[in-house]
C-alpha cells in the first residue's frame, strides 16, 4: 500500500488478455543485462531485461526475476549481485544466461567484482556491483533492489536491446 492507496490483485479485476499485454509492452525497448552472483564461490547468473535505476540517495537499482527462476534463489542466498550491461555484440551471452542450465559460465571469461565477489563478465559495456537491499513479491516476479557498492563503464559502445520479441542494436 502506498500513501493510503489500496492495490487490487488481478483476481479482483475482469479477465486479462496477457497476449495483448506482451504485444503492447513489446513496443518498449529494454536494455539487456545479466545478473550474476557467487554463492559459496560458485558463479550463477540470469538474463534480465527488467532492470532500472531507482534512487540516487541512497544509490539503488532494481531488477525483476521470475518467481519460477532457479537462479534467483541462489543469487538471493549470496546476498549480493552484479549487473552486467551487455553490449550489442553479446547476444550469445544473453541467450546463454536466458536458458536453464547448470554451467552458463563454461568457456566465458569473468573476474570477481572487488566489493561482493560477484562475477563481472568480460566484454560488458558497464557493470554495477550491489548488495541486496530488499526483495518483495511483485505478481509472478520479485522486485529486487540492490544497494550500489561499486560501478564502472568498461568501454564505450552501444547496448544490446530487446524489442518486439527480438534483439537489436541502437543506431544514431
Amino acid at each position: 500500500m502506498v500513501a493510503g492507496v489500496r492495490c487490487q490483485s488481478m483476481s479482483e479485476h475482469a479477465p486479462f488478455d496477457s497476449a495483448k499485454y506482451r504485444q503492447v509492452l513489446g513496443h518498449f525497448p529494454t536494455g539487456v543485462t545479466v545478473i550474476t552472483a557467487a554463492p559459496r564461490g560458485e558463479p550463477v547468473g540470469l538474463a534480465v531485461g527488467s532492470f532500472s535505476s531507482v534512487s540516487l540517495d541512497p544509490p539503488l537499482v532494481a531488477f525483476f526475476p521470475d518467481r519460477s527462476s532457479s537462479s534467483w534463489p541462489k543469487i538471493e542466498a549470496a546476498g549480493a549481485f552484479c549487473v552486467n550491461i551487455l553490449g550489442e555484440d553479446q547476444e550469445d551471452v544473453c541467450r546463454r544466461f536466458a536458458m536453464k542450465g547448470d554451467d552458463k559460465f563454461a568457456g566465458l571469461g569473468w573476474e570477481a567484482a572487488a566489493a561482493t565477489g560477484s562475477p563481472l563478465l568480460d566484454g560488458v559495456i558497464a557493470w554495477i556491483d550491489c548488495e541486496i537491499h530488499s526483495a518483495v513479491d511483485a505478481g509472478d516476479h520479485y522486485c529486487v533492489m540492490g544497494l550500489v557498492k561499486e560501478l564502472d563503464v568498461t568501454h564505450d559502445g552501444p547496448p544490446l536491446l530487446f524489442f518486439r520479441g527480438g534483439y537489436g542494436r541502437f543506431a544514431i
